[in-house]
């Protein structure tokens, strides 16, 4: 029961916003965050299992995956078949979430995320993206994977990839 009689009849975990002498009211969803971090471990946790199934079932048809190499912009079908050869004999990668942020679009169905991973042969990354609801389960829509360069080396690994002689990607046809 809400202290507010106002309030009576929306659900706790709302907020209501309007304007009293309008007829419009709005009511905006404050998930917990809870249910976008277990996505978002599950995740991890089935790609260092090397459990293709899993890992790929919490990915929305439309995700996109962005690796760490500036070529690495991956459809779901397109990083299913780059990591599932890796997934069948069980190799898979381990990025340990230290830190995470989440927040929620107004409407409470679309949350976007930031985390600081740590993984045994790249050391500190970073992993960001885009979730949305679909119906009781939150997918991933965009997950991007960073290696964050501190700024008092950004020049010298901005100079080794380019004497590396990399070429930018292609523009999509």
């Amino acid at each position: 029961m809400h202290e507010n009689p106002v309030l009576e009849g929306i659900p706790r975990g709302c907020s209501l916003s309007g304007s009293l002498f309008g007829s419009e009211a709005v009511v905006a969803i404050n998930p917990n965050t809870s249910e976008v971090e277990a996505t978002l471990n599950r995740f991890h946790e089935a790609a260092s299992k090397a459990d293709g199934a899993t890992y790929f079932a919490l990915f929305a048809p439309e995700a996109v995956f962005i690796g760490t190499d500036a070529h690495e912009r991956w459809t779901v079908d397109q990083f299913k078949a780059y990591a599932m050869p890796y997934f069948s004999i069980g190799k898979g990668w381990t990025y340990v979430p230290k830190v995470r942020h989440v927040q929620f679009s107004p409407q409470g169905d679309v949350a976007w995320f930031d985390e600081i991973l740590d993984n045994k042969s790249l050391g500190i990354c970073r992993g960001s993206g885009v979730l949305r609801r679909a119906g009781d389960t939150w997918l991933i829509c965009q997950y991007h994977l960073t290696i964050p360069v501190p700024n008092d080396l950004a020049g010298k690994v901005v100079k080794m990839i380019r004497e590396a002689g990399m070429p930018a990607p292609a523009a999509p046809q």
